[in-house]
C-alpha cells in the first residue's frame, strides 16, 4: 500500500505531498502517476496500486498542494470547475518542477517514466519536452496536447484517446501530434469515452483499458524498464 510522503520543489522549495509505492517483486523503474484534475482519488490510487503491482515504483504528486492541499473533488460539474481554478492557478512552471523534483527523487534507483490522465496527460506532454530525465511518457485523453502538439520532445511518448469523448477530438488531435511528431504512436480507443482508465466509470470500457495499460508497460519496456 502506497504511503503518503513530502518531496521539495527546485524553484521555490515548496514541500508537496505525494503517493509513494513500492513495486511487488524486483524493480523495473519508477513511475511518476499525474492525476486527472480532480486530485488523488479513488482512481489515482488504484492506477498506483497497479503500477506497484508491475514490479514499479510509483510516485503521484498531489499537484494543487499550492493552492489547497490534499485537494480532492468529484467527478461532476462543481468539481470540474473548483479544479480547472486550482490548475490554472498553479501553471506550467509550478508542475514542470514538481514533476522534475519526482523524476530525480526517482533516477537514482534505475529508469524513469511517466503516466499521466486528462489534466495528467497534457503534463505528460509538456513534461517530455521541458523535463531532464525520463526514459518514456505515456499521455491519456489530455485536453492540451494538440495544442502543443509541435512542442519537442527528449523521450518517447505514445497518446491514449476514446473515440466517444465528447470533449477531445481524437482525429483531429492525431493529425496534429502526427504532423509535427510522426514518431508518436496514437492510439484510439473505440469503445471508450473521456476518463476510459478509470474503471467502472460509464466511459470507460474494460477491454479499452486494459489494451491502454498494456501498450504503456511494452513502452516503458521498450525504453529500459526492467
Amino acid at each position: 500500500m502506497a504511503d503518503m510522503i513530502k518531496i521539495t520543489s527546485g524553484h521555490d522549495g515548496f514541500a508537496f505531498a505525494a503517493l509513494h509505492g513500492q513495486p511487488k517483486g524486483p524493480r523495473k523503474g519508477g513511475v511518476i502517476v499525474i492525476q486527472e484534475i480532480f486530485g488523488l482519488d479513488q482512481y489515482i490510487q488504484a492506477d498506483v496500486a497497479r503500477w506497484e503491482a508491475r514490479g514499479f515504483e510509483v510516485l503521484a504528486p498531489s499537484m494543487y498542494d499550492r493552492q489547497e492541499p490534499g485537494f480532492l473533488a468529484e467527478h461532476d460539474e462543481a468539481g470540474v470547475q473548483a479544479a480547472v481554478k486550482l490548475a490554472m492557478a498553479n501553471g506550467p512552471d509550478n508542475a514542470m518542477s514538481d514533476i522534475q523534483a519526482c523524476i530525480d527523487f526517482l533516477s537514482h534507483r534505475g529508469p524513469v517514466f511517466i503516466v499521466g490522465y486528462c489534466y495528467g496527460g497534457t503534463m505528460v506532454w509538456l513534461a517530455a519536452s521541458r523535463c531532464k530525465g525520463l526514459s518514456a511518457g505515456s499521455s491519456y485523453y489530455g485536453g492540451q496536447v494538440a495544442g502543443m502538439a509541435g512542442l519537442p520532445l527528449s523521450c518517447p511518448v505514445e497518446l491514449h484517446l476514446g473515440r466517444k469523448d465528447g470533449h477531445i477530438p481524437a482525429d483531429d488531435v492525431k493529425a496534429k501530434v502526427q504532423a509535427a511528431h510522426p514518431e508518436v504512436p496514437v492510439w484510439i480507443y473505440e469503445a471508450s469515452g473521456h476518463g476510459f482508465n478509470n474503471d467502472g466509470r460509464p466511459e470507460s470500457d474494460l477491454a479499452d483499458a486494459e489494451l491502454a495499460r498494456r501498450r504503456t508497460v511494452a513502452l516503458f519496456e521498450a525504453n529500459g524498464a526492467g
